[in-house]
């Protein structure tokens, strides 16, 4: 039991509030006839609030907790020179000269605001570039920049983050093998990062070793049995969610601003259905719940890009590392919950408790989503 406790601590204090609000910026340049390479920088409104606050500079001059755009305006020329410093393009070691070509705008990602800057890369030649980008990771670490870079027919996608902070440019890397990993190892981070889905997967775990019995949950006696019906339920979400990640990746569903708010929804039902138990077979309820944390998975991987060429091949191995995810968190709960299933103090104390902790916080992401 206090291994549980312990695991249930530590997964509960890495999680907050914001379950998808990712820290993503972009970065788009295209190569024209020259070897100048001509795109936009485009940073979330409250990472450069963060960042620029860092370096001293107050962007909400009037403390009124909003940013203007005429506050953004006045601070146009500390802007550019704060962001352009933390872009470093080189070619042969030497460096190239970064410069702003027009006026910062505003544009909108996921329904966040974001600051949109217009930029030249001027370099002797367009080949042979290295790209390094130092903005944010030291104020979070999660954030995370997307890469994409177009010279003549060929393209590339790749995502720089804390552990990543640099890029060679070279348009023949961009093969099936490299977006594979890349995206595996993304749809791995976001299962581990993505506080939601993992409450609701804890939330189904919790009584998946119990059975209802005269109004009382009692530990289930045999392991196979907890092991078959654990099986089918896992399997219904990521069914579910697989069918509707891909569709939706792939522009075969409409996205909907709906889907977050009603994710903590399904959040909030799931934990207080362990309290308050409606409903015992949880499979096909399951599913259904599996077909919104599908089209909230492809609401983050349509954050993170898709790059042109091997577009299936990037939702499937995004998909997969979401399965991966998924699966090490299966692996490391379930064994734990076998253990402690006929403790009097799990099945009336922990379970109960765990799962108003899960349906206080679905109910605050619920309100927050309206």
């Amino acid at each position: 039991m206090r291994t549980l406790v312990i695991i249930f601590a530590l997964l509960a204090a890495s999680f907050s509030a914001q379950a998808h609000q990712l820290s993503t910026a972009y970065l788009t340049l295209d190569q024209n006839d020259s070897a100048t390479l001509s795109g936009n920088w485009q940073l979330q409104l409250s990472d450069l609030y963060a960042l620029m606050a860092d370096k001293g500079i107050e962007l909400d001059t009037n403390r009124d907790g909003k940013l203007s755009w005429r506050e953004l305006e006045n601070q146009q020329p500390a802007i550019q020179t704060q962001l352009l410093s933390q872009l470093t393009v080189e070619q042969g070691g030497r460096r190239c000269n970064l410069t702003v070509t027009g006026n910062m705008m505003l544009e909108s990602h996921a329904n966040l605001p974001y600051l949109w800057l217009p930029l030249d890369v001027n370099c002797p030649s367009a080949t042979g570039l290295s790209l390094s980008y130092q903005a944010m990771f030291d104020l979070n670490t999660g954030h995370k920049l997307i890469v994409n870079i177009t010279q003549s027919e060929q393209s590339i996608n790749r995502i720089l983050d804390s552990g990543n902070r640099s890029l060679a440019v070279n348009m023949q890397a961009s093969s099936m093998g490299e977006t594979a990993r890349e995206y595996l190892y993304q749809g791995i981070v976001h299962i581990l990062i993505g506080t939601d889905h993992i409450l609701f997967l804890l939330a189904l775990l919790l009584t998946c070793v119990l059975y209802r019995d005269n109004r009382q949950w009692k530990g289930i006696d045999s392991p196979k049995s907890i092991l078959i019906s654990t099986t089918w339920i896992i399997t219904a979400f990521t069914l579910a969610h697989s069918i509707t990640l891909t569709a939706t990746a792939l522009n075969w569903l409409p996205s909907s601003r709906w889907v977050e708010l009603l994710i903590a929804l399904s959040v909030l039902f799931a934990a207080l259905n362990n309290i308050f138990p409606l409903i015992t077979k949880l499979g096909w309820v399951t599913f259904g719940f599996g077909l919104l944390h599908g089209m909230g998975f492809a609401s983050v991987l349509g954050e993170l890009g898709l790059p042109s060429s091997h577009t299936l091949l990037a939702v499937v191995a995004f998909n997969l590392g979401v399965e991966l995810g998924q699966l090490s968190i299966l692996l490391l709960a379930l064994p734990v919950l076998i253990l402690v299933r006929h403790q009097w103090r799990y099945q009336r104390w922990f379970m109960p408790a765990g799962s108003a902790c899960i349906a206080l916080m679905a109910a605050q992401w619920s309100i927050e989503r309206l």
